[in-house]
């Protein structure tokens, strides 16, 4: 069946290219919240969800071409929207000299910044999954890469477009009004089927990790527009163009994250930028301590939908270096504009050779109805995650 898809693509194999390496995780995800939802339909207060996600890899020409597969499922307790299954990268690849070639489902990072990742564009935010955004869907792609002496330039072409998951009616962390995702409205007249493009610059040079791009396609974040007892996404067209900046000097690394967005609704600017500084081999053990601040910044003030519009950021990030890769994460941010208040906790370790045990906590203090985190103030959360690789 694999050979046969590949055939279709114009991709011609050996028998001896099926030397498929199989890998990936599956996980129990536990929720717990102090509260009661403070919508209708949310009033649980303990949620189990369990996922899966295999890896598959396939590698031939010498390691020149190879095509990884990563399905991925997972079913929820109260939250159908959170019940589902994606592809989340069904990706070829081949490289030759200074040029690789990419084609078909995959996800790619830009960012430095540790509290919001402005420069972020290429994939559609998989909310229901991941609050922070950190979770990500699959997108269809055309990604070329030429590497140079000057830096490695990507073209991308982006054909089809992936709509932001939201919690359903029984979801947490939600707004007020469900927000109804079968009845997304476009401002393009191709809808989900708009071709994007992006080009991006990349380069490193002393102590400097440098990016830039241009991308030109839909909006992966919606515009929300109230249709009776709900919320219609609303995704617009956009040129967006935004800079990453990361520079290791000693102990410090100075980073910096900045966007142009020319959309529709709003042109504007918005910046992250701050600093971590580490503290290695704390009192002559194999522990480092960083500590992180951050600023965030945007044109719009009071009138943008970001949490981080004004907000200020601050954390400390101990690394063990033990067997068990233990690592703890406390932080939190503060928005003068409205007063309100967040915290977060990560922790991980490795349990034995193929288990992880993670913790994430955050709890949100808003009082102002302008301000978007008093949407979620009773949804402080407690989760615990426990998954196991193969």
């Amino acid at each position: 069946m694999i050979r046969s898809a590949l055939l279709f693509a114009g991709l011609s194999l050996p028998c001896t290219a099926f030397a498929v390496q199989v890998s990936g995780k599956v996980g129990l995800q536990w929720q717990a919240y102090p509260d009661k939802g403070q919508y209708s339909g949310q009033q649980y207060q303990s949620n189990l969800s369990a996922n899966i996600g295999p890896e598959f890899y396939w590698q031939w020409r010498d390691g020149n071409s190879s095509l990884l597969v990563k399905p991925y499922y997972r079913i929820d307790e109260h939250d159908d929207e959170r019940s589902r299954g994606d592809i989340r990268e069904f990706l070829w690849m081949h490289t030759h000299d200074n040029i690789e070639i990419k084609a078909g489902i995959s996800k790619v990072f830009w960012g430095v910044t540790e509290f919001q990742h402005l420069v972020d564009v290429i994939n559609q935010t998989d909310s229901v999954d991941s609050f922070d955004g950190e979770e990500k869907l699959g997108q269809p792609m055309v990604n070329l890469s030429l590497v140079n002496d000057w830096g490695i330039v990507d073209a991308f072409v982006l054909p089809g477009f992936r709509e932001r998951s939201f919690a359903g009616k029984h979801g947490r962390l939600r707004p007020g009004m469900v927000i109804d995702d079968d009845n997304a409205r476009y401002q393009s007249d191709d809808k989900d089927q708009h071709v994007d493009y992006a080009l991006r610059w990349s380069h490193s040079v002393d102590v400097f990790d440098l990016g830039a791009y241009w991308f030109n396609g839909t909006n992966r974040e919606p515009v929300f527009e109230v249709n009776g007892d709900k919320l219609t996404p609303y995704y617009e067209q956009m040129t967006q163009f935004g800079v990453d900046l990361q520079a290791t000097i000693d102990a410090w690394l100075w980073k910096a994250e900045a966007i142009y967005r020319d959309a529709k609704e709003h042109n504007f600017s918005a910046l992250q930028a701050g600093f971590e500084y580490t503290l290695y081999g704390i009192q002559d053990s194999d522990m480092d301590l960083g500590l992180l601040t951050e600023y965030g910044w945007n044109e719009r003030g009071k009138h943008s939908d970001s949490v981080a519009q004004n907000d200020i950021y601050a954390g400390a990030r101990l690394t063990l270096n033990d067997a068990a890769s233990s690592d703890l994460l406390i932080g939190g941010g503060y928005d003068p504009d409205y007063h309100s208040k967040s915290l977060l906790v990560e922790a991980s370790r490795r349990i034995g050779e193929s288990w992880k045990l993670s913790l994430d906590m955050r709890v949100f203090d808003g009082k102002k109805a302008a301000d978007p985190i008093t949407a979620i103030r009773k949804d402080d959360r407690f989760q615990l995650t426990l998954e196991r690789y193969f």
